[in-house]
């Protein structure tokens, strides 16, 4: 979207506010960069569904997919000043804002799928969700957004050492840009909707993401060696803005709350079951997909989390974490 429309849309909302009033029935604006073959996206629709029943009608959530009103950081910064109520954003996004999150961004924390959702779905994770009111950002629930591995154009990825000269996009999160230089390559921080053409113009050598992610964004037309090292488990976070979280009953906060933790079983089925597809479809796409051994790479990027842990409150998080 250039920078016109942006600005365009965004100067809509701030009329329409976050949320219309029509006689007895409430319309609240979700938007998020997503496509609508998403699973994440299908999450949002199941919450949006229950919203919609639990309330009988008097709570509507409309989605806005697509980047249609701005990047993630546009649109959590229009959350923070009320324009619009609710957004999907990767926790590395929010970590920019809520300092807390920066531990799920952490190379290799995760023992497992099961240990990540027992994470997530217990204390630790609900303090990390409320972490952000102090921003005006309250996180609602996390969604399965996968691991992310290394895709590249040109050659393979087997061991960490043939990273190195390779030039890699990663998301504009301090992290990502210390794991993969730790690792040996050169880290290269791009919005994500300039990919496609870098990618071809040789711009960057390859990038990293989720199975899902990589083949919705047709990255695989380019790239045909997926390296499934499984480097990091950064979560989707499902936000409300505290400025309109705070304008809602006690009774429709309840609303939102268990619509939000009913579609998260939801979205972990859909993103399975889209992980699957996706693989297959990539093999068909003649994508070579490759299994190596993830120590290597752990231990090269073992300095990243010892960096990290220097950090008081961050260690108490991460050894809360390490002991589930």
């Amino acid at each position: 979207m250039n920078h016109i429309a942006s600005t365009f849309a965004f100067l809509i909302l701030f009329l329409l506010s976050s949320c219309v009033e029509f006689a007895d029935q409430k319309v609240v604006y979700l938007a998020h960069t997503l496509p609508t073959s998403h699973p994440v996206h299908q999450g949002m629709e199941v919450f949006a569904e229950q919203v919609k029943d639990k309330s009988k009608g008097k709570l509507v959530v409309k989605i806005f997919p697509d980047g249609q009103l701005g990047t993630e950081r546009e649109v959590l910064e229009l959350l923070q000043i009320g324009s619009i109520a609710m957004t999907k954003v990767s926790a590395a996004a929010m970590a920019n804002f809520a300092p807390e999150y920066k531990v799920l961004g952490v190379p290799y924390l995760f023992r497992s799928k099961e240990h990540l959702f027992k994470v997530l779905e217990g204390q630790t994770g609900e303090d990390l969700l409320m972490s952000g009111s102090d921003y005006l950002l309250r996180g609602l629930c996390f969604y399965d957004a996968g691991s992310r591995s290394f895709y590249t154009k040109n050659k393979p990825i087997r061991t960490p050492a043939d990273l190195e000269g390779l030039k890699i996009r990663v998301m504009n999160h301090q992290m990502s840009v210390d794991m993969v230089n730790e690792m040996g390559g050169s880290a290269t921080p791009m919005a994500y909707g300039e990919l496609y053409t870098a990618l071809q113009q040789g711009v960057v050598d390859g990038a990293e993401n989720n199975p899902p992610s990589f083949v919705t964004s047709r990255h695989y037309e380019v790239c045909k060696y997926y390296t499934l090292d499984e480097h990091s488990s950064i979560p989707d976070v499902l936000v409300i803005g505290t400025t309109y979280w705070e304008t809602l009953s006690s009774e429709e906060q309840g609303w939102m709350k268990d619509s939000a933790l009913y579609s998260v079983k939801a979205q972990q089925k859909f993103w399975k079951e889209n992980v699957e597809a996706c693989l297959k479809k990539l093999k068909e796409a003649k994508v070579e997909i490759f299994k190596p051994e993830k120590s290597l790479f752990a231990e090269k990027s073992k300095s990243v989390l010892e960096e990290f842990i220097k950090d008081p409150k961050m260690k108490e998080i991460i050894d809360e974490i390490v002991n589930q």
